[in-house]
């Protein structure tokens, strides 16, 4: 029989598997395996957690946000209303102030006609007294002056008897 290179190259593959599973290398390849598959596994396991974290924490900070609108447009409404309420009640206090005024304008104008007419009252009154005297000093004696004076008495008694009775 002759020996060729086919049958050293078998005898040589046994011989190494035969070295492979005397070291144990079959066993040592499933550990590594098995232990980068572990790792694997918990990593995949810690990024779910993760992945779950983030979620949590983006449906708070949704809730956060959605809650921030909610106040903000709450603020806008109660900021609203009372910009609404300032505004009427700055108009009744321009109205109330300006009706006071108004009141006020025509109380002075009223003041200011009754002096008025007082003024003129008096100017008339003096204007005739005086207009009186110089007609009198022109125009009458002592005798008719006194004659006058004696009728306005008598005038005025009787005036006096009708209004008493």
């Amino acid at each position: 029989m002759t020996i060729d290179a086919t049958f050293w190259v078998t005898i040589s593959f046994f011989i190494f598997l035969g070295i492979l599973i005397y070291f144990k290398i079959p066993q040592k390849i499933k550990e590594s395996l098995e232990e980068n598959i572990l790792s694997i596994k918990s990593q995949i396991d810690e990024a779910e957690k993760l992945k779950e974290d983030a979620k949590n924490i983006l449906i708070e900070h949704e809730k956060k946000i959605s809650n921030s609108k909610n106040e903000v447009k709450e603020m806008i409404d109660k900021a609203s209303e009372e910009a609404e309420k300032n505004v009427i009640k700055v108009n009744k206090e321009f109205h109330n102030l300006m009706e006071n005024r108004k009141k006020n304008a025509e109380e002075r104008i009223r003041q200011l006609k009754n002096q008025a007419e007082k003024d003129i009252k008096n100017a008339s009154v003096k204007i005739a007294i005086e207009s009186v005297e110089k007609l009198i000093k022109n125009s009458l004696d002592k005798s008719k002056l006194d004659k006058i004076y004696s009728y306005s008495i008598e005038e005025t008694k009787l005036a006096l008897k009708k209004k008493s009775s």
